[in-house]
């Protein structure tokens, strides 16, 4: 009989994503089989072990920040978990991760769940030790574990054996040699303990919303999601009006690096083009790395506003056939291949009212809160970020909102 696959599950109760996780781990357990070892760290610890900034969104730009902590909230009310943004955060979980670093192996994933629910449900202060041997108390630990002293130097080895794992965040994954960051990439780490593809389940339904899709070619995953939003669309009786925007003028604007991949510490983004090879195999469409990258888009964004039919074919050329669609050769050798006018396309892009427009986009984009590509936004105003948020795109337009985002 095959041994049991195994799954390591790398956790901090700062981070509520890890809180979804977790909260996942038993039924994945159910479906897989999978043998699951809880795995405490200290996130702090690992951002200084990696070069990550100790709090990473206080150099978020406003509009990113806005766009994340409604992300959170999204996301736990999609899964049903009752988070509530806790009176104070970040706040320190060192002594919480020491405890848990001593607890029983088999108490672990009890008492984690129930220090999360104290941080993210009760709001309750977990650095304060009296706090944390109530819970300890109330799930059957032994509450003399807090503040035990073996707990320091347990807690450094492991957070430092997570990094050279190649862990830089939590929640993550690993599956043999394979990592995966992010609650939202279950369904990966699914597969590869049963070697079938797994789905998120369609969501029902739409009334023929419209969706404002914000885009730059100069984005991976931004090519992503343009193979799939029209489909998606199409499911849920909406229809799409793709808006090309000056990807870097929007992050200049907003206080964003200019090639925010490049700011990455080492090891996320190597996992960044480990992520993107996944994506692109889930969707069944092929991407390969631009040699060109990063390109200037200046051009075929303006060509896209002369004619949006070009934009899959811009989108190809350069994310599949490594071609450099920022020189004026190719973009037009593109266009002509697609069966367009490239010669008469290049040359309306000229065009004063051309010009404004993209700049008119991006300055739309600003203006309703995007901090990067894709962005969507629904009728009623709702604004939705990233490839990897098109399942949730899926759900608004069957009619979802959360309860503290009706429509306006």
């Amino acid at each position: 009989m095959d041994a049991p696959p195994e799954l390591d599950f790398y956790f901090d109760i700062v981070c509520p994503y890890a809180w979804m996780g977790a909260e996942a781990v038993a039924d994945l357990q159910a479906r897989t089989g999978a043998v699951v070892r809880w795995r405490p760290i200290l996130l702090g610890g690992v951002f200084q072990a990696v070069g990550q900034d100790p709090v990473p969104a206080a150099s978020w730009a406003p509009a990113r920040a806005i766009l994340g902590h409604k992300d959170v909230l999204r996301q736990a009310a999609v899964r049903g978990i009752p988070l509530r943004w806790p009176s104070a955060h970040p706040r320190r979980t060192v002594d919480a991760m020491r405890l848990l670093v001593v607890t029983p192996e088999e108490q672990v994933p009890v008492l984690a769940l129930a220090l999360y629910r104290a941080y993210w449900a009760e709001d309750r202060d977990v650095t304060d030790l009296d706090v944390l041997r109530g819970v300890a108390v109330s799930v059957g630990v032994d509450p003399a574990l807090v503040g035990a002293e073996a707990a320091r130097s347990r807690l450094r080895e492991v957070s430092a054996s997570a990094a050279e794992a190649g862990v830089f965040g939590v929640p993550t994954w690993s599956v043999g040699d394979r990592l995966w960051w992010g609650a939202d990439r279950l369904h990966f780490v699914e597969a590869a303990l049963t070697g079938a593809r797994v789905d998120p389940a369609p969501a029902p339904g739409g009334d023929g919303e419209t969706v404002e899709f914000f885009h730059d070619f100069a984005s991976p995953f931004s090519y992503l999601a343009s193979t799939q939003i029209e489909g998606i669309a199409a499911r849920h009786g909406a229809a799409v009006t793709w808006r090309p925007i000056l990807l870097g003028a929007l992050f200049r604007e907003i206080g964003t690096p200019n090639v925010p991949m490049l700011a990455m510490n080492a090891a996320k983004q190597q996992w960044v083009a480990q992520d993107l090879a996944d994506w692109s195999e889930h969707w069944g469409v092929p991407l390969r790395w631009p040699s060109c990258f990063p390109v200037r888009t200046v051009l075929p964004l303006r060509a896209a506003l002369v004619a949006p039919e070009c934009a899959p074919a811009l989108y190809r050329a350069l994310w599949v056939d490594d071609r450099d669609i920022g020189d004026p050769d190719v973009c037009r050798a593109v266009l002509d291949e697609a069966g367009l006018d490239g010669a008469g396309i290049l040359a309306r892009t000229e065009s004063p009212d051309i010009k404004a427009r993209l700049r008119e986009n991006t300055g739309r984009a600003r203006d309703v809160g995007a901090c990067g590509v894709p962005t969507y936004r629904l009728d009623d105003g709702m604004l939705i970020w990233g490839q990897d948020r098109l399942d949730l795109l899926g759900r608004c337009l069957s009619g979802w909102r959360p309860d503290d985002e009706v429509a306006r």
